[in-house]
């Protein structure tokens, strides 16, 4: 009976290495395939780019596999390899900035940059994938995103912030220090899911847009158009910096409206 056991044992052991080695080679063999086919799209006076676009956008099943073996032959022109991939499958934006940045071919503010010009519209998808991957950089991942795209500003800040609650004072510091002209929509945009933090939103909004008063101005009404009191409103500006003067200018114009 033992016997019997330890065949049953060694048959099952022998079975389970047989279907890893399997996977294995149908992953290497898979690997090769997609290699060979990017390589006989170059080969066709294709720029790398064209061709990434090309398979994308024929296979865009295989997406993922064509971008991670083009970014493995062709590390330099990522650039193109990102651009071209996101051009031909938008949805696809998260996973291929994740697969850029697991390779680490360049900077995580290089890759988050490029996948913004190539499809602004899912500026959020990129910030979250850039920010879940390497959140030590979350601070310069909204910089640069704001910079490239700052009509999406409170969709950047907004999306960054829900991921990353206990950051909220760096993301909107962050946001604003690297376009001023931002502060208004930011603030409006953070109070909209964080209302419970209106006093560090406002106070910081106003704290780094203090070069700029009238940004301190328009922070101001925003908060009032929002809905916060005014005790709280001079409360939470005061904290950041801004002057009674300013503090019942802003108050008062909005009330004229």
């Amino acid at each position: 009976m033992r016997k019997i056991i330890r065949i049953a044992i060694i048959t099952s052991l022998v079975s389970a290495a047989c279907t890893v080695n399997a996977q294995e080679n149908t992953e290497t063999n898979d690997n090769h395939a997609t290699s060979s086919f990017v390589k006989r799209q170059v080969a066709q006076n294709m720029s790398i780019g064209r061709a990434v676009k090309s398979i994308a956008s024929n296979y865009p099943q295989e997406t993922s596999s064509v971008v991670s073996t083009a970014l493995d032959m062709y590390p330099d022109k990522y650039q193109e390899i990102i651009h071209a991939a996101i051009s031909a499958q938008p949805m696809l934006t998260e996973d291929i900035v994740k697969i850029a940045l697991d390779k680490e071919i360049a900077s995580c503010t290089a890759i988050v940059k490029t996948a913004i010009n190539a499809e602004p519209s899912y500026v959020d998808f990129v910030v979250t994938a850039a920010a879940n991957s390497t959140p030590e950089e979350l601070n310069e991942i909204v910089r640069v995103a704001v910079i490239t795209e700052p009509d999406s500003a409170d969709f950047i800040v907004q999306s960054l912030a829900q991921q990353h609650p206990n950051k909220i004072v760096e993301i909107l510091g962050s946001a604003i220090g690297a376009v001023p002209l931002v502060g208004e929509y930011v603030v409006e945009a953070l109070l909209a899911v964080f209302p419970n933090d209106a006093e560090s939103v406002v106070s910081t909004a106003v704290r780094e847009s203090g070069a700029q008063r009238d940004n301190v101005k328009r922070i101001i009404e925003t908060a009032q158009n929002f809905g916060l009191d005014e005790e709280n409103i001079y409360k939470y500006a005061k904290e950041g910096g801004a002057t009674d003067e300013e503090i019942t200018a802003a108050l008062r114009e909005v009330s004229e409206e």
